[in-house]
């Protein structure tokens, strides 16, 4: 009764030395130069092996450096594919232990104010959701995002059980420390103007400018952030602008 216990997922096997991060035998990675190409001085790198002994390999040199990690784990469909490179189909135990010590190392690699994205199917996204609570802290849940990954149910490997059809998959996102992680920045997408357009005359709304600038008043600069490739925009405020009806500039120009 003395022992503290905690809310946690358990499993056959859960605890078996063979799982145990700190079993695992260290490895050294070594840059095959046949293979390599593009900048030699550059810090990205493409990794042949097992990704358990990899993830330990990369411990000793970015061990709380990594800023974002995603990953694509086996959804363990229980199907077999063809040419498919890992098994799919293990037994659910032992799909959560081979997940788990997985997700400790990543937990290591993550910098304080980093993000994970686990992406997965509902063959194991309650159980993995449950898991990643234990591993990374329920506190440090972000969101949960809902992903259409076809345009037709049942197309493509969707609902083969010829049950409910689904076409729709999962990313869980964490961050190491909740309380060092930053918002995200506003995600944009680009929409086509006549669409837009079509829409808006369907629900009865004007799409029509209705008002424009006469006088952008007094700027004074602001900030400076970057867009997606780097370049600086330049951010200004504004102070008394003059705003007016199109048909009130329309009756000033052709007034007599």
């Amino acid at each position: 009764m003395s022992k503290k216990q905690k809310l946690e997922l358990t499993w056959i096997g859960k605890n078996n030395p063979e799982y145990d991060i700190a079993n695992i035998e260290p490895r050294i990675l070594e840059e095959r130069a046949d293979l390599s190409y593009g900048d030699p001085k550059t810090e990205n790198m493409i990794i042949h092996g097992d990704n358990l002994l990899a993830l330990k390999a990369l411990l000793p040199e970015y061990e709380g450096k990594i800023k974002c990690i995603y990953i694509d784990p086996p959804y363990n469909t229980g199907n077999a594919f063809e040419n498919q490179k890992y098994d799919d189909s293990v037994e659910h135990s032992t799909w959560l232990s081979l997940m788990k010590s997985r997700l400790e190392l990543l937990l290591m690699l993550l910098r304080e104010d980093g993000t994970i994205f686990c992406q997965l199917s509902d063959d194991e996204m309650a159980y993995g959701k449950v898991l990643l609570d234990e591993v990374f802290g329920r506190s440090n849940f972000i969101n949960q995002i809902s992903v259409k990954m076809k345009q037709t149910s049942g197309a493509s490997g969707g609902g083969e059980d010829k049950r409910l059809k689904k076409n729709i998959e999962y990313i869980l996102i964490y961050t190491k420390n909740y309380i060092c992680f930053p918002k995200f920045n506003e995600v944009l997408e680009e929409e086509d103007l006549f669409e837009l357009i079509n829409e808006m005359r369907d629900q009865g709304k004007s799409w029509k400018y209705t008002r424009v600038f006469i006088d952008m008043g007094e700027r004074s600069f602001f900030s400076e952030i970057q867009d997606g490739s780097g370049m600086p925009i330049k951010i200004f405020k504004h102070k008394n602008l003059q705003i007016k009806t199109i048909p009130d500039c329309m009756a000033k120009r052709y007034s007599c």
